[in-house]
């Protein structure tokens, strides 16, 4: 039997996002004393404390004697990859990454550990074989990859190196490479790919055989108390389900789930007309990302929704309490 753990002081840079609020509300609920370093100001039940992640200020106190910092922080990939805006992604990860480390290592007390966020897209497009960390291969060479593609791995390969490049050597350091997190929460990806299935729209991207990479919500926030808790982990880990599935399979389970038959799919040349209009790019969809926790299950870490049908449904039941919930309360 295992003693209960003292409780975490955790610092989330970037926390005030959709992800970032799920983090911090798990691990305050769980008793651990939360700061999220933000440029929005929000109001939570935590201490968010004001930074805007390009130069060292008072924020960096927050860091002395922390157990955990966790950095979340970077601008969302959902846009056209613009000049300006391909500038504003990488800095956004790059530089509070590099300024991180910077403020870790003057600190007298410095962190036990730092996680910081990666992702799963680093690796190639993968229809063939799975990717773990031991013998994933990275993408970037791939033939024919569109040009947004490569930018996107780029960027993940920069990041990761600002990230493992800090001069820390008193603080355990986890590249989290995390697939998506499926969320019943307003605004996230479930919601959206619901909103598709909800308007008959949700049917197979492009020839739906490229892979999906996702993690329920709960398994994404055990995951990283597991990797807190487990000392032997550092460098990269993949944080994603052990079951990727095809994009098909993928919606129609989710189709079937909703309990909806009309699921229109969507060819590429749709995609990339629908991409323009909604200001995004299609890689989002089209990138096959057959990414497994490699390490997480080699160590004995066990997934509480590790099908995606489960998920689904336990997802679905969620998102149906919590729209019910929203219209008592405006209607009350």
């Amino acid at each position: 039997m295992s003693l209960p753990q003292p409780p975490l002081r955790v610092v989330i840079p970037g926390g005030a996002g959709h992800l970032g609020r799920i983090l911090a509300g798990h691990l305050h609920f769980k008793g651990n004393s939360v700061t999220v370093l933000s440029r929005s100001g929000a109001v939570e039940p935590w201490p968010v404390v004001s930074w805007n992640g390009t130069d060292l200020d008072d924020w960096a106190r927050e860091l002395e004697g922390a157990d955990v910092v966790i950095n979340l922080a970077g601008r969302s990939v959902n846009c056209r990859y613009t000049a300006g805006n391909r500038r504003e992604i990488l800095e956004s990860r790059v530089r509070p990454t590099e300024l991180i480390g910077e403020a870790i290592s003057r600190l007298h007390r410095p962190p036990r550990l730092w996680m910081n966020a990666s992702t799963a897209t680093i690796y190639r497009h993968s229809l063939d074989r799975e990717m773990d960390e031991a013998s994933g291969e990275l993408g970037g060479g791939e033939r024919d990859a569109p040009d947004t593609w490569r930018f996107s791995i780029e960027v993940a390969r920069r990041w990761e190196r600002a990230f493992f490049a800090a001069h820390t050597p008193g603080t355990r350091k986890v590249a989290l490479r995390g697939a998506m997190v499926m969320s019943a929460e307003h605004g996230g990806t479930f919601d959206l790919l619901l909103r598709l299935v909800r308007f008959g729209l949700g049917g197979q991207a492009g020839f739906g055989n490229q892979y999906v990479s996702w993690i329920h919500e709960d398994d994404f926030v055990r995951a990283l108390d597991y990797l807190i808790e487990h000392e032997e982990f550092e460098g990269p880990v993949n944080v994603a389900s052990p079951n990727p599935v095809p994009n098909e399979e993928f919606m129609r389970t989710l189709r079937n789930v909703w309990g909806s038959r009309i699921g229109l799919p969507a060819t590429n040349r749709m995609l990339e007309a629908g991409a323009l209009f909604l200001r995004t790019e299609t890689e989002l969809i089209l990138k096959s990302r057959r990414v497994v926790p490699g390490l997480l299950l080699k160590s004995g870490f066990e997934f509480q929704s590790p099908e995606w049908r489960f998920a689904a449904e336990n997802l679905v039941g969620r998102w149906r309490r919590q729209r019910s919930e929203r219209f008592f309360r405006r209607n009350s």
